[in-house]
């Protein structure tokens, strides 16, 4: 009788909602043509969606079943075009805010535990004194014992200024540590450091655009010029995957002058289009400024790297950024839930939009395009320096991101060095400042010899994936067993030595061990100024901004910048 009752009301609630649809349908759309697909698909899912609820073999959970429809059907247009049931508002408000009601930890899996991966500085878990490596065994004298994070991570969140007790398993503690702390309003700063890189420059990182950032970003940067005497400073948006529009506009706002033009929204629904201009004074149109991207950089980074570069405000280097240029509207959807819907194209004041994947367009299998060099065009900035649309902000000096070797891959992957950190710390009650702190011959002996004991770190080395595949092409075309010795002997040569590979590749990983480690001493901070001691991009920002000849001539386009490289790729296309 109850699944008959359940059943009834799951068809009337999505008979309910299929009316609505088709109304608004109705409402939306001009073409009769176009109505009618929609109501004969809208009655089409309708009724199957009836029939498998009825008729299904096994029972069927009506939510599961539609949020997976809903969310496939999605999937198809873009990844950025994404459903939000109600159950998941926390983790958005978190993504626009940077806020939430928890202990201040990031946590993560190893093993059949949940870890303290970073406590974070001045919250709840440093407090109470929560430490890296600690294992999360219980939270209210529930077993977290075989839980996944997002499970765990629900345990910890709560509403502010309600308790929780926690149980942890402690390296180097003979018996588990019971902690009792109290959650707060845990408020992430979008800007994680900043601060003097030599005597006259200084740095902003900007992690990502939730709300209130830019007051920040403005809060750094008269700090750097006011008091800590900074001449020229590098933004630094490397890795950050935008958010907030209107964050975005007003940074730029900081920098240029009241009615400059920052970007524009162009979509289907003309009426949303809209112009986003600079409506404040900005607190300095002079200083020479730099912004540091990378390819992990979208979206509102974009815009604002992108904004600053077509207004020859700044001078841009790293590497081509990711190339994002969608907006995203939320909608709401009946019982709380929303829809971020994609809705727009940005185009910044050169006139150009950085997108690169081109979704309307898809390969027989699926796959998205990378938007055809021979559609690319060419824009002017302020000062008529050329620049490219069709695949992100393309920097004014190129520096090279750095590849990890394999084996560095796999150290951080397998926490190697999370896991040696955690040792060292056992061992050591201090260290150096973050900036002087440096990792010994003797320490990184014994790193290696630490990874030769762990009978479960395995890897392969890109001769060794290489090798492979030439194994497989040449069993499939005959050759292997005629070179069947060879390809032995070669697959010997080829064998791994973890010390030989640690020693080769010696310098990044010791880099990474000089992170991990400062973290657990000086938190996050620590660490950001022990990876700016050895920062390729930094480095070519600060001799930039010392040669202001360089400086002026990539903004007034006397000096060759390598926005102006995609001509080239175009025009062999």
């Amino acid at each position: 009788m109850n699944n008959f009752l359940r059943t009834r009301r799951v068809r009337w609630i999505t008979g309910v909602t299929l009316v609505m649809v088709m109304l608004l349908g109705l409402y939306s759309f001009n073409d009769d043509k176009r109505n009618f697909e929609v109501i004969k698909n809208l009655d089409i899912f309708y009724t199957l969606f009836r029939e498998v609820n009825s008729y299904y073999v096994d029972e069927t959970n009506p939510e599961e079943l539609i949020t997976e429809g809903i969310n496939n059907m999605l999937e198809s247009l873009d990844p950025y075009t994404t459903y939000i049931p109600e159950s998941d508002m926390e983790d958005f408000r978190f993504m626009t805010t940077g806020e939430y009601a928890g202990i201040g930890s990031l946590i993560s899996k190893k093993g059949e535990y949940v870890v303290i991966a970073e406590p974070y500085e001045g919250f709840p878990a440093a407090k109470a004194g929560l430490k890296t490596g600690d294992k999360i065994l219980e939270i209210d004298g529930k077993s977290m014992v075989g839980k996944n994070t997002p499970d765990v991570s629900e345990m910890l969140k709560g509403p502010a200024k309600t308790t929780l007790k926690i149980k942890v398993e402690r390296p180097g503690e003979k018996k588990p540590i019971n902690i009792e702390l109290e959650r707060q309003k845990i408020q992430i700063n979008p800007v994680p450091y900043y601060g003097m890189v030599n005597d006259e420059t200084g740095i902003i990182q900007l992690n990502n655009f939730t709300q209130d950032c830019a007051r920040e970003v403005e809060k750094a940067f008269l700090d750097l010029r006011d008091k800590q005497g900074a001449k020229s400073v590098v933004l630094d948006l490397r890795a950050n995957p935008g958010g907030l529009l209107d964050e975005a506009v007003k940074i730029v706002n900081l920098f240029v002058p009241s009615g400059s033009e920052v970007v524009s929204t162009r979509g289907k629904v003309k009426q949303w289009d809209k112009t986003y201009n600079a409506m404040r004074e900005p607190i300095d149109t002079v200083m020479p400024l730099a912004v540091l991207i990378s390819r992990g950089s979208a979206s509102a980074s974009e815009i604002v790297s992108g904004a600053l570069q077509d207004l020859d405000r700044a001078v841009v280097l790293g590497q081509r950024s990711f190339g994002k240029g969608l907006v995203q509207t939320t909608r709401n959807l009946s019982y709380n839930a929303k829809l971020k819907v994609t809705t727009a194209k940005y185009y910044i004041p050169s006139g150009r939009c950085i997108q690169a994947l081109d979704y309307t367009h898809r390969d027989e299998d699926g796959a998205v395009g990378l938007v055809a060099d021979s559609l690319i065009s060419e824009y002017k900035t302020k000062n008529g320096r050329s620049v490219f649309d069709g695949g992100g902000i393309s920097p004014d000096i190129k520096v090279e991101s750095h590849k990890y070797a394999n084996v560095t891959f796999a150290l951080v992957v397998q926490q190697m060095i999370f896991d040696y950190a955690t040792e060292f710390v056992l061992r050591n009650k201090s260290i150096d400042a973050p900036e002087a702190f440096a990792i010994s011959d003797d320490e990184y002996n014994r790193f290696i010899e630490f990874v030769k004991a762990k009978e479960d770190f395995k890897y392969e080395s890109l001769s060794q994936e290489k090798f492979k595949e030439l194994v497989k092409t040449a069993k499939r075309e005959g050759y292997y067993e005629k070179a069947e010795e060879d390809f032995t002997a070669m697959e010997a040569l080829l064998k791994l030595d973890v010390e030989k590979d640690m020693r080769q590749f010696e310098d990044e990983i010791r880099e990474l061990m000089v992170l991990e480690i400062t973290k657990r001493y000086y938190y996050q901070k620590g660490a950001i100024k022990a990876g700016l001691q050895n920062d390729a991009e930094l480095e070519e920002a600060k001799k930039l901004l010392k040669d202001m000849n360089q400086y002026k001539g990539l903004l007034d386009g006397t000096v060759a910048s390598h926005a102006g490289d995609r001509r080239a790729t175009a025009k062999k296309s």
